[in-house]
């Protein structure tokens, strides 16, 4: 039985949530804990069908999917593709073991909230919930110090000696980027940074083709709408 995904609280729409749990048990507290949520609509596989194929979106909050695992492990990772391939716009975790490579995989794949299972209660995952429907998101403090380990042991590591950063340019992909958004051309930007003009023209062509973009304005308007200049 589910909630129909029109109902509003407070005058608000309602958050539709996908649970799904690898085992029957948590599968269960899930739904029977949030069904009582005036804050959520829970929607099943066939609402999240109707959903998604409905079209236009932007009247409704985004589907959250709610999942609720053990350990990161291989079933568990499949679920969260699967979350995102059905149309789920934003992704919960709860966990019981989460390690940094678990932690890691966990973002790569889109999740925005993350919360273990023993502190699992009901507010806190309404609140979860909440905040990842508002695009925000939420990870206990002492995995975001984890996480943030990771990042910077990322670029010191593994990303500064190909001289690329986590924004996946270079140095000089960024130095050529703002120049050109600063409205240089091709000659005056070999000359400040002493390359040749044909150096210059391969390094946006670098980019352009490695980031799918039409030429190097889109490259421009690209980088600073990601904010990666």
């Amino acid at each position: 039985m589910t909630t129909s995904t029109n109902g509003q609280h407070n005058g608000q729409h309602r958050i539709p949530v996908w649970v799904k749990a690898l085992d029957p048990l948590s599968q269960f507290g899930l739904v029977h804990t949030l069904r009582q949520r005036p804050e959520i609509s829970l929607i099943n596989d066939t609402d999240l069908a109707g959903l998604t194929q409905s079209g236009d979106q932007r009247t409704t909050p985004p589907v959250v999917a709610l999942i609720a695992v053990d350990s990161l492990d291989a079933g568990a990772v499949q679920v969260l593709r699967a979350a995102s391939q059905r149309g789920c716009r934003r992704t919960v975790l709860i966990g019981s073991a989460i390690d940094d490579d678990a932690l890691m995989t966990a973002v790569e794949l889109g999740v925005s909230g993350v919360l273990r299972r023993t502190e699992a209660t009901a507010d806190r995952i309404v609140h979860l919930v909440q905040a990842a429907a508002a695009g925000d998101g939420s990870l206990p403090p002492d995995l975001l110090g984890r996480l943030l380990g990771q990042v910077s042991r990322m670029q010191r590591h593994v990303l500064a000696p190909r001289g690329l950063s986590h924004t996946g340019l270079s140095d000089r992909e960024t130095q050529v980027l703002r120049l050109v958004a600063d409205g240089k051309d091709t000659q005056e930007i070999a000359r400040e940074l002493s390359y040749s003009e044909r150096t210059v023209k391969n390094v946006l062509h670098d980019v352009t083709s490695r980031l799918q973009l039409k030429n190097r304005s889109h490259a421009v308007a690209y980088a600073l709408r990601e904010g990666l200049i």
